[in-house]
């Protein structure tokens, strides 16, 4: 991905209907199933001059050597000693820099992003600063904006799961992500800047290109503390669902088909002293209420409350009991201010003609990340897609999450859109499951992942064609899911046919983004060392052009 040739990591999006893709079509109705050949590099490479393939083949076999990633952080220490910090920038904009960001600003990128859109190529803006601070750093505010007053005097009192606590050996969120940025909550001034980042990132998007996307994280908006106890709430409420439809015999059937008759269900709580009318709350809401309800029902209970600090509740034994004993008036605003963030962020891409990619994160922040950006989509994408949600489909919950919020869309007539990705938290999700003792929640191996991938985009892109209503983004470094989606929309090449591809396009000055560049490059060695078949590519076009005589070859736009 980045800024490079780099065709694995490139996302395709398929579209419904609407102003911005018209020429995507629905799965087969356009000729013969797609072919697409990676190996030709002629075509792959048509945007780069010789000089740039040679800079990323000598950048990935530098790459592949465990020394050299190891010690990065000692070699750059020493570089800068020895050349100072202007030469310094400069071997790096030459080399790795150069290889994996755009640019240092918002101007300094723009002719790239020109340059790939007139190879048909959209860009998705990723600001890459990550604040180089020490892991006792790190964990010092994790722990310190996890925790809300009320658990610090209320110890042993409320009904807080283990997974949705801050843990000390896991508090610094960055160790065993691969190629994820990751924000940690200093104060809310901290936040705002984060948010007038992001509103610059998105001008940059709007000023440069047309149908740009920018990339954004929930994380750097507020204190997570309250994307923690949301997330549990959320949860518990699916939970408490789940148990009650078992109550009637709905076992082992999709989250989505899982019934309950209401008459039965108020029979049931009340028994365990449930208070209120829930069977007149659903028939009063719903025009024609055929006297059961499912998960999306059940979940529009939440909607209905008022004071945020009111969401934090949990079923106990029927009756709704308070997640935490009390928020202090600063804790209330705080989750206000992050939400306010939000829509400040959807306004200026509204006005900018971006669209806003939400990023998913850790499975105990994800689904109040998720809901929190599906209100966005009920609010804003009544028109068209400007608000796109990201499922990691290693998640064993990844299908009822993709099924559901599409079921809603269609009920609720808004534009569905989504970025599908496999997920970039697997080793540290692993292992803090386990230490701490909870289900794991990815999947059990790789091919299992890839099944999910397939099922999740198969059913997205079955609404597509059903609908027109959908949209979807594949982003994946592999060759066989970008090949089924080609297959499934019929495309060869997909660049000039029309069919809608785009890049993530990082960027920042160099100094604030070699210390994260540093990191990914130890944590994604294994991939590193892994893009054989890149450098193999690579080495074929040079031959080619030295062959053929088109070494000078510069690319015509």
């Amino acid at each position: 991905h980045y800024n490079t040739h780099r065709r694995l990591r490139s996302s395709t999006s398929a579209t419904g209907g609407g102003a911005e893709h018209d020429s995507a079509r629905s799965p087969g109705r356009d000729g013969p199933a797609a072919s697409v050949d990676f190996d030709q590099t002629q075509r792959a490479y048509k945007s780069k001059d010789s000089l740039e393939l040679l800079r990323s083949l000598v950048v990935f076999k530098l790459c592949s050597y465990d020394f050299l990633v190891e010690k990065n952080t000692e070699i750059m220490t020493l570089g800068k000693k020895i050349l100072g910090q202007r030469a310094f920038d400069q071997l790096m904009k030459m080399t790795f820099y150069g290889q994996f960001v755009a640019g240092e600003d918002h101007l300094a990128i723009r002719p790239l992003i020109q340059k790939n859109q007139a190879f048909g190529v959209g860009s998705v803006l990723d600001y890459s600063v990550e604040e180089d601070i020490s892991q006792e750093e790190a964990e010092q505010k994790e722990m310190d904006s996890c925790v809300s007053a009320a658990e610090k005097e209320s110890i042993g009192e409320d009904h807080r799961e283990k997974k949705y606590k801050a843990h000390k050996q896991f508090s610094d969120r960055r160790g065993g992500v691969t190629g994820a940025r990751t924000y940690f909550y200093a104060d809310e001034a901290k936040c705002d800047q984060h948010m007038e980042t992001f509103i610059k990132c998105i001008k940059a998007s709007g000023g440069s290109s047309m149908d740009g996307f920018s990339a954004i994280k929930m994380t750097a908006l507020g204190r997570p503390q309250f994307l923690l106890q949301f997330s549990e709430v959320l949860v518990k409420w699916r939970q408490f669902f789940s148990f009650l439809a078992s109550q009637q015999g709905g076992d082992g059937t999709e989250a989505l088909e899982q019934r309950l008759e209401l008459k039965q269900l108020q029979e049931f709580l009340t028994t365990l002293g449930a208070k209120g009318d829930l069977y007149g709350w659903f028939t009063g809401k719903k025009e024609q209420s055929p006297g059961t309800i499912d998960m999306l029902d059940w979940n529009s209970l939440i909607d209905d409350r008022t004071k945020i600090s009111d969401l934090l509740v949990v079923p106990n034994l029927g009756e709704l009991e308070p997640l935490l004993k009390a928020f202090t008036e600063e804790e209330e605003k705080q989750m206000k201010r992050m939400l306010q963030r939000m829509d400040v962020l959807v306004k200026h891409a509204i006005e900018n003609g971006v669209r806003l990619m939400v990023d998913a994160e850790q499975t105990y922040f994800q689904p109040a990340i998720s809901r929190l950006t599906l209100e966005m989509q009920r609010l804003y994408n009544k028109d068209k897609p400007v608000i796109f949600t990201t499922y990691q489909c290693y998640l064993q919950e990844a299908y009822d999450n993709v099924t559901m919020d599409v079921e809603l869309s269609r009920r609720e007539g808004w534009h569905f859109a989504a970025k599908l990705v496999r997920g970039a938290y697997m080793y540290q999700e692993r292992e803090r499951a386990k230490d701490i003792g909870y289900e794991d929640p990815i999947n059990p191996d790789y091919e299992s992942t890839n099944i999910m991938y397939h099922r999740c985009l198969d059913y997205v892109l079955d609404e597509i064609a059903l609908t027109r209503n959908a949209n979807v983004m594949v982003a994946s470094h592999n060759e066989d899911t970008v090949k089924h989606t080609l297959r499934r929309y019929a495309f060869s090449p997909f660049c000039q046919a029309g069919f809608p591809v785009y890049k993530y396009v990082p960027y920042g000055p160099v100094s604030e983004v070699m210390p994260y560049l540093s990191r990914r490059a130890q944590e994604n060695r294994g991939f590193m060392k892994g893009a054989l078949k890149e450098r193999e590519l690579l080495w074929k076009e040079l031959k080619r052009r030295l062959a053929s005589g088109e070494l000078l070859h510069r690319p015509v736009l």
